[in-house]
């Protein structure tokens, strides 16, 4: 797995935005929207892989992660 593939990735619909929005919590807010809920989810993982490459490169820590926690059970 990937780090990137570490983390819950979330695209929902935003009434206030008329469109798909795209956010990985704990890591990166809303930062993708668009009106094909899929499209929006594939910008939503090539952000957060150049995230997680770009603090790699940084030597930045990356946050905690988020996938294997129950984040979605938390949200529902």
């Amino acid at each position: 797995m990937s780090d990137a593939g570490r983390y819950v990735n979330i695209v929902e619909w935003s009434e206030a935005d008329g469109a798909f929005v795209g956010q990985c919590p704990g890591m990166i807010g809303p930062c993708c929207h668009g009106s094909d809920e899929i499209e929006v989810y594939r910008e939503l993982c090539l952000i957060v892989e150049e995230w997680v490459d770009v603090a790699r490169q940084d030597g930045q820590p990356l946050p905690p992660p988020t996938a294997g926690t129950g984040a979605a059970q938390k949200i529902a």
